[in-house]
């Protein structure tokens, strides 16, 4: 499938305009240029990829083409982690990179750590909010679709998370940018927790469900039914893997059939690490596949 970041965005803003209800309840659809394809968080190459690479590492400016060359996939899932700077003259080089390798960068998480937006402290949540739109602002300059602030792991006063996610959504809006909501930290007991939270923000968001977050299989499963009729991406997270790609932690097909089952087609980023440059690569290339096959016998 080729995607354009043009036109990825442009395919996706119409559905940015649609009422919460309309995408709850209209998975499959929504406008969806991103369907059938695999790519992956950039949180997968921890320890590859860095903002200053040492030997054997390499930076963002160089991912695209390794995407294409070496993992055979186009679709980029950010982490700011692996940013070197917001400098825009460095932010229009990742991004030329990635439209010369036909690479399509589409949400960037919001990792940086110490920052915690429901802080009752308005100083405290000012400095997290304020940093969180700095990066928005790079998410818009490289064209992104979504951006995802870090959730943390105790429970939020959830007047002042709603607020501060509000806040966002606000400004990300004036961007062409969408908040994501992603169960982790206090919303992995919950399997409703993404849905009640992104009907609390009301707009300007939706979900991006991870396959590996959640505190028992039992409310994996059960979270993923709950989260994927709202998605508009997903990272499809492995743990160990056995030779042959065997998942014992839990059933990966089983996770995506939950998502293929609620309408969802796409993007399946992949989030996946090994210290080890080519077993990861191998790895991926296996969930690749898998999830290739899937989507193929699923069609």
């Amino acid at each position: 499938m080729n995607i354009t970041r043009r036109s990825f965005l442009a395919s996706t803003a119409t559905a940015a305009c649609l009422p919460l209800t309309s995408i709850v309840h209209s998975a499959e659809k929504r406008p969806q240029p991103w369907a059938l394809e695999v790519g992956i968080t950039t949180s997968s190459l921890s320890g590859h990829l860095a903002a200053k690479p040492k030997k054997k590492q390499f930076s963002l400016l160089e991912l695209p083409k390794i995407m294409r060359e070496e993992l055979d996939m186009k679709v980029i899932d950010l982490n700011t982690s692996a940013f070197k700077s917001y400098d825009r003259k460095y932010l229009d080089q990742i991004r030329a990179a990635a439209d010369k390798a036909g690479c399509v960068m589409i949400n960037l998480k919001m990792n940086q750590s110490g920052l915690d937006m429901n802080n009752r402290d308005p100083l405290i949540r000012k400095k997290a909010l304020d940093e969180y739109k700095r990066s928005i602002d790079a998410a818009s300059h490289l064209g992104l679709k979504w951006a995802r602030p870090l959730p943390l792991v105790p429970k939020p006063d959830m007047e002042i998370h709603v607020a501060s996610y509000r806040e966002l959504a606000d400004y990300g809006a004036e961007r062409n940018v969408e908040m994501l909501v992603e169960n982790y930290g206090w919303m992995q007991a919950d399997p409703k927790s993404v849905v009640k939270l992104v009907n609390a923000i009301g707009k300007n968001v939706s979900a991006c469900p991870d396959t590996g977050n959640w505190d028992s299989k039992e409310l994996r499963y059960a979270g993923l039914a709950e989260t994927f009729p709202i998605a508009t991406t997903c990272d499809f997270k492995a743990r160990t893997l056995g030779p042959n790609g065997e998942h014992t932690l839990y059933d990966l097909k089983r996770c995506f059939e939950i998502g293929w089952e609620a309408g969802f087609r796409g993007p399946w980023c992949l989030e996946h690490a090994n210290a080890n440059r080519k077993t990861l690569f191998r790895e991926l290339g296996q969930l690749r596949d898998m999830l290739r096959k899937w989507m193929k016998e699923a069609s």
